[in-house]
């Protein structure tokens, strides 16, 4: 719990620069920073993670706090020593704030950070997609590779014979 401070900072991060950018750019608007490999691109994504649709708002709404609801049980049920999976688990729930606080607030996720090279562009994305990544990440990494050095193991599932 004491690490739930780096989730108030991706929240206010997230929606600090989402509010910039919906007061400083109309919708649809780009602007180069780094020429074409970077751009802030303001769009409003009504759909889920790379603008795909599964359903409508409410169902994406209830996916996300239905996410968060197991993200929340995940960190009150993490130990003291699972520090990287402790930062992980705050950076997804305050990614997943900051994205259900737009679909609750404007009804859709602003998106702006807009990077590509030669024509090819990856989806646009914010803060709060960066944090999510990032963390998941970080789970990845603890509970996979981390965890099987715990365990003293190669990380192939293989147990190690002396």
């Amino acid at each position: 719990m004491q690490r739930l401070w780096i989730s108030v900072v991706v929240i206010a991060a997230d929606q600090v620069s989402k509010i910039l950018v919906a007061r400083e750019m109309f919708l649809g608007e780009s602007v180069s920073v780094l020429g074409s490999f970077f751009k802030l691109t303001y769009i409003l994504n009504p759909g889920a993670v790379f603008g795909m649709r599964l359903g409508g708002q409410v169902l994406h709404l209830a996916f996300a706090v239905g996410a968060l609801s197991l993200v929340a049980f995940m960190l009150y049920r993490l130990q003291d020593d699972e520090r990287a999976a402790g930062v992980g688990l705050t950076l997804v729930l305050g990614g997943a704030v900051g994205n259900v606080i737009d679909r609750l607030r404007v009804g859709a996720v602003i998106d702006f950070l807009d990077f590509g090279v030669n024509g090819v562009r990856w989806w646009v994305f914010n803060v709060a997609d960066m944090s999510v990544t990032t963390g998941a990440g970080l789970l990845i990494l603890s509970y996979g590779f981390l965890q099987s050095q715990k365990d003293g193991s190669d990380g192939t599932g293989d147990i190690p014979v002396a």
